[in-house]
């Protein structure tokens, strides 16, 4: 019987198995298993007339809660929602995070659902994992502190199209979600592992995981008693193979696009984001899930990558066929933040279908694996993927997470420090780790990024896992349709059907509020000087700011707050001289009160 060992150096983590070195302790976690812990027979009949319980792990962008949506519309007496874990290293902020997920669920009528994120644990200098390792990190860069660097993260951009848009969803949960009781409160708040345990430890359950893998992964390091419960893990994250448009003119390959999607792919083009953000997190899902179906016949994984999204954009004709029918809440929340990401995508591509713009388009991520997932699950009595939606393959792929060559430490790959036994050394984890997106290292002049961290690649060998993959969505059966997709039509009636529809949205909850869309008239008052107000986002300049607001207008003519227009829209919105929303309140004596734009600066 082997044992853990987990030794940190300077902060760095290795991991060790009765001397014998492995990545991430997948063999020394399969080593504490009992092999004659499955759950009996009887344990699984008390669950068989029960719905399927689902436990969801996300990074909360904006095709995460359509999946949610998606989900909870589903039949109750099939599916059963019962927990979300929150990735803190993905793209969103985690108390931004949480609280959109709260507010959601709180509209749905949810509340009872837990929601975990972070925790304060970490692995000590001894090797002791502590409770609640909160997952700021990737594995690779886990050590006793929540605070480091940014590895793998810098992929994500920190504000148009990254965090500030994920964080704040455009601007639009706070105005348009009705708001409940529950809130991130730091320290106080459950953690994605206590969540994650309580969950599957009572009872058999399924996992999706649709951000990175970092809170599951050490989960199955952790708690080997507890696998057994775990039926089945859906994966939305990888590329595996190219798609090729071909042409009657074209060349061989001349019109592939990247197997990956990450924004700066002259570094990494065969990355995906959800596995970029912890390669090595990544290997020891799908490696360690793996080892425990053969050895076990234990938990089966099915990855939908790009290869199957990719095949699945939002088309103009499903963005119109939404527009023209949002019959619920979450309906009309979804569109909305689907028209703004819509509205202010670069250069034009969001309906985009050719390769050479692949990384640009939109397309439907999570959501679509949900509903493989859940068509799978309704067709269990097959084991071969059978669904409405998607085609599947198996494969044989596993997770890069070095760089040839192998066996030579640069100083990128914390694994190889302090050990002379260190498996790492002569293995396929042994070389170059990114250590950023501009990595120098995976920087070809004229050429493809050289780097592959986070490829999901089809290999043969002892690193093959043999996985069952989606490779295309399916077309509507019905040929005359606009939506070309079986899954377009599916996404779009679930969103739009009255069962477990949500409860209200933010004006509904608060009948005596309402917003309208106030123009100031300066009439002929002669305006100030032209102004334009250059900020940082910082305390000052909001003092500032308010100030020259209440300036008279005949003495400054605030024009613009530049450069950084899209971080101050709602000020802009609210308080500008040229347009603002102000509230109207209707007392109960039903007598209405405006603000007019005096009432406003004072």
């Amino acid at each position: 019987m082997g044992y853990i060992f987990v030794a940190a150096e300077r902060g760095r983590l290795m991991v060790r198995v009765s001397g014998l070195v492995v990545l991430i302790g997948v063999l020394g976690a399969l080593a504490h298993i009992n092999f004659s812990t499955n759950p009996s027979p009887d344990t699984r009949n008390q669950f068989k007339d029960r719905p399927r319980r689902i436990l969801m792990d996300m990074d909360v962008d904006m095709d995460d809660f359509f999946g949610i949506f998606y989900l909870l519309k589903q039949n109750t007496s099939e599916f059963n929602l019962q927990a979300i874990t929150i990735s803190s290293n993905g793209w969103c902020n985690s108390g931004h995070g949480i609280n959109h997920v709260y507010d959601l669920l709180f509209m749905m009528g949810r509340d009872d659902i837990p929601v975990g994120v972070g925790g304060e644990g970490g692995i000590l200098p001894n090797g002791t994992i502590l409770p609640n390792v909160g997952g700021y990190l990737p594995i690779i860069d886990q050590g006793t502190s929540t605070a480091g660097g940014c590895r793998y993260r810098q992929a994500i951009p920190v504000g148009a199209r990254g965090l500030l848009d994920v964080d704040t969803m455009y601007g639009l949960r706070k105005g348009f979600l009705p708001q409940g009781s529950r809130a991130y409160s730091p320290l106080e708040q459950p953690t994605a592992q206590q969540v994650m345990i309580n969950a599957i430890a009572a009872g058999p359950i399924t996992v999706f995981l649709l951000g990175t893998h970092t809170n599951f992964a050490i989960f199955l390091m952790t708690n080997p008693q507890l696998k057994k419960n775990v039926d089945h893990v859906y994966v939305m994250g990888g590329g595996i193979r190219p798609r090729c448009a071909k042409s009657n003119n074209s060349k061989p390959g001349e019109e592939c696009g990247n197997i990956g999607n990450l924004f700066l792919a002259d570094s990494n083009p065969y990355a995906e984001f959800n596995i970029f953000q912890d390669p090595f997190a990544a290997y020891e899902v799908v490696h360690h899930v793996f080892l425990m179906r053969v050895l076990h016949s234990g938990i089966p994984v099915t990855v939908i990558p790009l290869d199957a999204t990719n095949t699945i954009p939002v088309t103009e004709s499903v963005f119109k066929a939404f527009e023209q029918k949002q019959n619920t809440y979450e309906a009309q929340y979804s569109f909305k933040a689907l028209k703004m990401a819509h509205d202010t995508w670069p250069d034009n591509h969001f309906h985009e279908t050719k390769m050479a713009t692949l990384l640009q388009n939109f397309f439907m991520w999570d959501y679509f694996m949900v509903g493989v997932a859940v068509s799978i699950m309704r067709n269990s009595s097959k084991d071969n993927g059978e669904n409405e939606f998607a085609t599947m393959e198996y494969m044989n792929i596993t997770v890069v997470t070095s760089n040839e060559p192998y066996g030579t430490s640069d100083g990128s790959n914390p694994f190889n420090k302090g050990s002379t036994t260190s498996k790492f050394k002569s293995g396929v984890h042994s070389g170059h780790v990114q250590t950023r997106v501009q990595d120098p290292f995976c920087l070809e002049k004229n050429k493809k990024g050289r780097c592959k961290d986070g490829y999901t690649m089809e290999v043969t060998g002892p690193d093959a896992v043999y996985v069952l993959v989606a490779t295309e969505a399916k077309r509507n059966q019905d040929a005359n349709s606009s939506l070309d997709r079986e899954f377009y039509k599916s996404f779009l009636d679930v969103m739009n059907c009255p069962r477990q529809s949500g409860q209200f949205n933010i004006s509904t909850q608060f009948p005596y509020y309402e917003e309208i869309f106030y123009k100031p008239d300066f009439g002929t008052r002669k305006k100030g000087k032209p102004f334009v107000f250059d900020i940082d986002m910082s305390t000052g300049d909001f003092i500032a700011l308010l100030y020259l607001l209440k300036l008279p207008i005949e003495l400054i003519d605030l024009k613009q707050l530049s450069p950084l227009k899209y971080m101050v829209e709602e000020w802009a919105y609210v308080l500008s001289k040229e347009a603002f929303a102000i509230p109207k309140y209707k007392e109960s004596t039903q007598e209405e009160r405006v603000l007019d734009n005096n009432d406003l600066r004072s």
